[in-house]
């Protein structure tokens, strides 16, 4: 496996390679997840390039740039374990060596959702992510069920700037009891830890009510409500059932897919967590609306 740092070095390993190649955007602090892309992109391609990148662009001026967790050579050490062809750990002024005036603006449907409490977060991850394919050209690239907005924002921004790149969702992975997998969730205290899977609980929730019928979205989200506030030690900062790839709000399900997401704080962690409904597997189908 080799390790780059330049776009210079990239590209030119890039140039070199024959058949397909799969791209797999990290910030680092590696776990399952991340381990089940990377895994996913080799079954699918023949080469896996995985980057690692913590962009100051994504982040809000009072979030956890400065204190995301950080440990490349452990994330190192998994990527070469996986067989990983090559890393490419840029820095700051390697990706933005003009400054960081030049943006990639998705439109409205970055202000939805999570872009609604995180103004210019959408920008920033649509700006790094065009410059990694950009940089790398990759033909698939994959991204984790958990940040379904992301995949829902970055469709439309491949879609739109016709960037020959096919994006792949692969399902959420999960603890044992259900807690989505995050490099966040190591911001929690052990008691935090205990209460955190009531997030995917309040999911399954919405999900088991739906299933025996009940349509109307305002009592399938007040239901989660009621449920998650039965922990004190979760905030919640919003539950939404929306249309999965407009992510307008549903009044009903009556017919509809839906993507169910919620996010919430558990101490100084903030978390966010989704499943679908609807769709025949766990992730958005991008190819059918």
């Amino acid at each position: 496996m080799r390790v780059f740092e330049t776009v210079d070095d990239i590209r030119s390993f890039r140039r070199r390679l024959t058949g397909t190649v799969g791209f797999v955007p990290t910030m680092g602090y590696l776990h399952q997840g991340h381990v089940s892309l990377v895994r996913r992109s080799k079954q699918l391609c023949d080469h896996t390039i995985v980057s690692i990148f913590v962009n100051p662009t994504q982040f809000g001026p009072s979030e956890d740039y400065d204190s995301y967790p950080r440990d490349i050579e452990r994330d190192i050490r998994i990527l070469s374990s996986e067989g990983v062809d090559a890393v490419f750990s840029p820095s700051v002024q390697e990706m933005y060596p003009l400054g960081m005036d030049v943006i990639v603006d998705p439109g409205p449907i970055a202000n939805k959702l999570e872009g609604a409490r995180r103004p210019g977060h959408f920008k920033g991850v649509a700006t790094i992510v065009c410059k990694l394919f950009n940089i790398i050209g990759p033909d698939m690239a994959f991204f984790g069920q958990k940040d379904a907005q992301q995949i829902v924002v970055l469709h439309r921004v491949v879609t739109e700037l016709h960037i020959p790149v096919k994006l792949v969702p692969c399902p959420t992975v999960r603890e044992d009891d259900g807690l989505a997998m995050s490099s966040r969730n190591v911001y929690l205290t052990p008691g935090e830890r205990l209460v955190a899977p009531t997030l995917y609980q309040a999911l399954m929730l919405v999900r088991d009510k739906w299933l025996a019928g009940e349509t109307s979205c305002d009592n399938l989200k007040n239901a989660a409500r009621e449920l998650l506030s039965q922990q004190p030690l979760i905030r919640l900062e919003y539950i939404s059932i929306a249309d999965p790839y407009t992510l307008e709000e549903l009044d009903s399900l009556a017919g509809n897919k839906a993507l169910v997401s919620l996010a919430a704080h558990i101490g100084r962690a903030r978390l966010i967590d989704n499943i679908v409904l609807g769709f025949e597997e766990e992730v958005i189908d991008l190819d059918r609306r």
